[in-house]
């Protein structure tokens, strides 16, 4: 079995319609009559954006930085009807002097009288800031917000068109997705981690200097730079998950910057990795429990008779995979760990649901292809066997250098029976984490700790009490972390919350970035 990296705070389901629009769950949809996520839309006013940047907000950059914060930057039209530009950054903060590397930024320009630039950071780490504003920007924001603001989607450095962390072909993919570990066995754990250190190096190779530099702290620094480049005095953000980290990085590096962000499934930046990971083990095994409560209600649902015999069906089925990796329909290895991939994936979004149904339902019959589909999905995999982004390595990438990891093998099988005793469904497979960052040619510059914030203006942070991704508990320490802070909790299952959950969520949400009113504190939606 493939040792699992920690369950992923990627992006939201909701996120990244583009998945569904290039067709890689096509045939899984057309069967079951559901769609993922909303239908793109794009901006309007897609002419050329050359406008002369304000002197005053360079002229409060440092010194050294100055030239990246004065850069004339040309919004060019795009993607049919967007702008898009290429943002000069350096590649090393303390070298400013040194080589600089390229964002990619994608604008939806204001519909209507512009108020200034909303910056959008979907998650991950590893998601396009650039694909959510391009193919789910006019869905999962409110009209009146776009009438309002220029969306602004960008990739983060070290993520697709950003400088990306590049590893492994396509076909070397597939080949390290089907590879089955014994990680029971020290030999089993030994051919992991070398497989890991060869892929390592690979990233190493094809990427070059950047992969020492795609940090979070670094990205912040980034963001700030896009703030001046499109003309804001203050940075307007809206982050989900991992972009609630990056945003509460930049909160605590540029207080005085900071003008209305949101934070919606938000990270506790205090908590080590093995935290982060338990916490998501529990919370995945919390919905997986309140899936099958509902799947037993609905006709047609594979499993029978209470939550406890329905969930230990899920588990059994998971461990056949896991012990007899399966042939899909295509001939391709379906492993434990790819099988996980594809349970959990729908998880993220209760609309989901009756995807892992038709999913379960079919591998209980001896048929793995249907989760394979949705673990190809969660991978960026489309059906020809192309790769669309490289989310999986930036993921692995940011992480190593984010957080201190545990790699000894004692440590890490004591975490695998803690994990198995908080999630006895999933836990194994966010066991072994540590092993992606063994042999990483650059070790982690983070130490985690609080998030700092003295800045004026109020930020909203929204939690969902069956979030699997980023446990609300969460939520709640980020808001009491930034001290100047709103929390919004939304009672509902699924990851984040601000356009797919209720309207006492996008009133809270939308009247605050319209008006700068925060919301109640603990304002319960």
């Amino acid at each position: 079995m493939k040792p699992a990296r920690r369950l992923p705070l990627r992006f939201r389901s909701g996120a990244t319609a583009a998945k569904a629009a290039a067709g890689s769950l096509a045939v899984l949809l057309a069967l079951t009559g559901c769609t993922l996520f909303g239908s793109p839309n794009g901006g309007s006013n897609a002419g050329n954006d050359t406008g002369k940047a304000d002197p005053a907000i360079a002229e409060a950059a440092p010194a050294e930085l100055r030239d990246f914060y004065s850069q004339q930057v040309s919004w060019t039209p795009c993607e049919g009807k967007f702008q898009c530009a290429k943002v000069k950054v350096p590649l090393d903060y303390s070298k400013p002097a040194g080589d600089s590397i390229e964002i990619a930024a994608l604008k939806m320009p204001a519909a209507g009288k512009k108020t200034g630039s909303l910056l959008v950071n979907p998650g991950g780490p590893g998601g396009s800031g650039y694909d959510f504003v391009k193919d789910a920007g006019a869905t999962n924001v409110s009209s009146e917000v776009r009438s309002s603001y220029d969306l602004v989607g960008f990739d983060p450095r070290g993520v697709k068109r950003s400088a990306p962390v590049t590893c492994l072909t396509d076909q070397e993919r597939d080949e390290s997705r089907a590879k089955n570990y014994d990680l029971s066995s020290d030999a089993g754990l030994a051919a992991a981690v070398a497989d890991n250190k060869a892929t390592a190096a690979k990233c190493a190779e094809k990427t070059g200097p950047v992969l020492a530099h795609v940090d979070t702290v670094s990205a912040a620094k980034d963001l700030d730079i896009l703030r001046a480049v499109v003309n804001d005095k203050k940075l307007n953000y809206l982050g989900y998950s991992y972009g609630t980290f990056l945003g509460s990085t930049y909160a605590s590096l540029f207080p005085d910057n900071v003008g209305r962000m949101v934070l919606d499934g938000a990270l506790d930046p205090s908590l080590s990795n093995e935290e982060l990971t338990s916490g998501q083990a529990r919370a995945f095994e919390k919905a997986v429990r309140a899936y099958v409560e509902k799947c037993l209600g609905d006709k047609g649902c594979p499993l029978s008779g209470n939550v406890d015999s329905g969930v230990q069906q899920i588990r059994d089925v998971v461990e056949a995979v896991d012990a007899n990796p399966q042939r899909a329909q295509d001939g391709r290895l379906v492993t434990g760990s790819t099988f996980v991939s594809g349970l959990i994936l729908p998880l993220y979004n209760d609309d989901n649901w009756p995807l892992l149904t038709q999913a379960l339902d079919a591998a209980m019959k001896g048929d793995p292809s249907p989760m394979l589909r949705l673990a190809d999905f969660g991978a960026d995999r489309d059906p020809s066997g192309k790769y669309t982004s490289n989310s999986a390595f930036a993921f692995n990438a940011v992480n190593c250098l984010d957080y201190p990891m545990v790699t000894d093998t004692a440590t890490m099988r004591a975490d695998e029976q803690r994990l198995r005793q908080e999630s006895p469904t999933l836990g194994y497979f966010f066991a072994y984490g540590g092993a992606n960052c063994e042999d990483w040619p650059y070790k982690s510059i983070r130490t985690p700790a609080p998030a700092e914030y003295s800045g004026s203006a109020p930020i909203v942070v929204v939690g969902t009490t069956g979030d699997p991704a980023t446990p609300v508990e969460w939520a709640g320490a980020l808001r009491k972390q930034l001290g100047n802070a709103s929390l919004v909790t939304w009672k509902g299952q699924g990851h984040t919350a601000y356009g797919r959950s209720n309207s006492c969520v996008s009133d809270a949400v939308d009247g605050y970035l319209l008006s700068g009113q925060a919301p109640a504190d603990n304002t319960k939606c």
